[in-house]
């Protein structure tokens, strides 16, 4: 069983305790230079605001061994994405119950986190499957808005399939998949009719934080 965390908001729509990664979300997701971070315990989240942020981010820079500046140039504070993330790009996620499972996808812009477009709920796929179809969703609306926005999708294997113009999946081809296999289908037949001068690069969850498009589900 995963170890229950807080999350500090200490700059963002309700700074505060949050008990749950998707209220934490809720608060800093697309708000300027939001400013959060977890912690084990209650009692030490709370500390912790009380605290302010400069207090816990310098200690967190001192312990690396490196003076804030140097200790922010690839993390940044948390909700600050560092200077090699280019923020005028489109971030895509998958909202997965079970794998397989109920799939869902959205994308989002990087910079604020303002939702571009959203498929609802599908029966049955993987989280792959969901991630590729995100992936080729956004490339085709940002090749008719004729841009060349690049992508960020934190699935190393969907964007393999994208490159590929091919999935490799081993979900079952029967009534319960016949709504994502049809996607994935069409999807498929737009990669091989189509060329796009958009950069899909994969998003660094260990060094910048969840995705933009993060559903929350931790």
């Amino acid at each position: 069983m995963a170890k229950s965390k807080f999350y500090v908001v200490w700059e963002g729509r309700q700074p505060g305790v949050y008990k749950t990664w998707a209220e934490c979300q809720a608060q800093t997701n697309g708000f300027p230079q939001a400013k959060f971070k977890s912690y084990e315990s209650e009692a030490e989240a709370k500390a912790a605001f009380a605290a302010g942020w400069k207090k816990a981010f310098g200690a967190a820079a001192s312990k690396a061994g490196g003076a804030p500046r140097a200790a922010s140039a690839k993390t940044a504070v948390p909700g600050e994405l560092p200077s090699e993330v280019e923020l005028d790009s489109l971030s895509v996620d998958v909202g997965c119950s079970g794998n397989p499972g109920i799939v869902e996808y959205k994308g989002v812009s990087t910079r604020t986190g303002e939702v571009i477009f959203q498929h609802p709920p599908i029966k049955k796929g993987t989280n792959n499957m969901g991630e590729f179809l995100a992936i080729v969703h956004a490339l085709a609306y940002l090749k008719k808005k004729g841009s060349s926005m690049t992508i960020y999708s934190d699935s190393m294997t969907a964007i393999s399939w994208v490159r590929k113009k091919t999935v490799a999946s081993n979900l079952v081809r029967d009534n319960t998949t016949k709504e994502i296999w049809e996607l994935v289908d069409r999807a498929e037949a737009w990669l091989r009719s189509n060329s796009y001068p958009n950069k899909i690069i994969k998003w660094d969850t260990k060094a910048w934080g969840e995705i933009k498009a993060d559903y929350g589900r931790k």
